[in-house]
């Protein structure tokens, strides 16, 4: 493994007033300083924010920013989302283009926010609301080189400053070995069951998902114990191996087919009695969902005509907006095996 990325905890803020744009702002180049943007980047991201947090109040009244970092050391960049429930974008290509509004303004948002993004997607149905994905970073091309795109969406439960979930991503040329852990309960002692998860992968991103999942099973010992789900996905063999314990949904699409696939019962780092390692195919455009209890299973993709071909983040976005239980921490990673380009 090449490159190991881990997904820390994202940060939520609510948009109601126009005072609430400010701190999302504040937020974001924060973020963007701690990972060491210049300050041209950082500029372009203030705008992002600026520009998407106006459209929500502009259009629905209300919503939210989250925003997080992504990406492995030398290649991070910041992940905002803008998530409402709003009646939605009538015409999206017509909103797209710079000079064109439906309030009144200048009608520059969506248009200056797609320009300045160096990784851009929306989602917009009529009476669904909207969701936008923009991310920003010092080496775009990073980004778009991937074999395997990654998208998630990580935030504890309301009140809490700890999420006692988490996800990590182990890159290689050709694959990439991810993690969702759910540390039993919330709050600190959870997150410590999670950190543990995510630093195991860095320092074994080596093995294979089963015994990956008994060296996790070593590390928790000390801790309270979490629901694991370890995947690793080959591009050259069109397949994904996967092992897991615990209570995280796994499930794979492959155009219009979804197979589920099995987790058995325990806690890692207490009772784990069976660690079985399952192979499933994994073809171009195969999407892979893995999930924790914080969002409910009631959901269903075929109502979202489109979005399974949006950015993975884009897809854990909507799913997390609509479906989050709000009594749980919650984590959604999506992964998509790219379609090969012709040369």
């Amino acid at each position: 493994m090449e490159k190991i990325a881990f997904g820390p905890m994202q940060q939520l803020f609510p948009i109601t007033h126009s005072t609430d744009i400010a701190a999302a702002r504040r937020a974001g180049t924060q973020l963007a300083t701690e990972i060491g943007l210049d300050e041209t980047v950082t500029g372009k991201l203030a705008i992002i924010i600026t520009e998407a947090a106006t459209n929500i109040l502009k259009h629905a009244e209300s919503g939210a920013i989250v925003l997080g970092v992504s990406g492995p050391e030398g290649q991070r960049g910041v992940d905002v989302l803008a998530l409402d429930k709003g009646p939605g974008i009538a015409n999206l290509s017509q909103s797209l283009r710079d000079g064109v509004s439906t309030t009144g303004t200048q009608g520059t948002g969506l248009g200056a926010i797609s320009r300045l993004s160096d990784c851009f997607d929306i989602y917009t149905a009529p009476g669904k609301g909207a969701a936008l994905y923009m991310h920003v970073s010092a080496d775009p091309e990073y980004v778009s080189k991937q074999a395997i795109q990654i998208g998630a969406v990580s935030l504890p439960i309301p009140g809490e400053e700890e999420c006692g979930d988490g996800w990590a991503v182990a890159h290689a040329k050709d694959a990439c070995t991810v993690l969702v852990v759910d540390g039993l309960g919330h709050g600190p002692e959870a997150a410590r069951a999670a950190r543990a998860a995510e630093q195991t992968l860095h320092q074994r991103a080596d093995l294979p998902p089963g015994r990956l999942m008994e060296a996790i099973h070593a590390a928790l010992r000390p801790t309270r114990g979490a629901a694991v789900a370890l995947a690793a996905l080959h591009v050259e063999s069109n397949d994904l191996r996967f092992a897991g314990i615990g209570n995280i949904a796994v499930c794979v699409f492959s155009g219009d087919q979804c197979k589920h696939v099995v987790s058995h019962n325990g806690i890692v780092g207490h009772n784990m009695r069976k660690v079985q390692e399952f192979q499933q195919e994994f073809p171009e455009d195969g999407l892979l969902m893995m999930y924790s209890d914080g969002l409910s299973r009631q959901w269903n993709l075929s109502a979202y005509p489109g979005l399974q071909s949006c950015h993975p983040s884009l897809i854990a976005s909507v799913l997390y907006r609509d479906f989050s239980r709000g009594r749980d921490d919650v984590t959604i990673l999506v992964a998509r095996r790219r379609r090969r380009t012709s040369t």
